[in-house]
């Protein structure tokens, strides 16, 4: 089997989704909800309507829910580039 070094994702990628990772772990804590549409909706690629069925919630909370999620995670990891 060969190393193929194309997949292996560059450092910047790497660092960049660590804080990813803990910003949505800090969200989660502050908001479940929020971080959990985020998790459907970005990593498990459900559409508004498919995330309000698993949430059991209207498609408008769901998106209601993702830009409340979207401000917060850009504002954290903006102040985390600035650190």
């Amino acid at each position: 089997m060969e190393f193929d070094e194309g997949l292996v994702p560059a450092p910047e990628l790497g660092r960049d989704l660590v804080a990813l990772d803990d910003t949505l772990n800090a969200l989660a804590r502050v908001d479940p909800r929020d971080a959990k549409v985020v998790e459907l909706r970005f990593f498990g690629g459900l559409s508004a309507e498919e995330t309000a069925e698993v949430l059991k919630v209207s498609s408008k909370t769901v998106l209601r829910d993702w830009e409340h999620a979207e401000v917060r995670l850009l504002r954290e990891l903006k102040h985390g580039e600035q650190q």
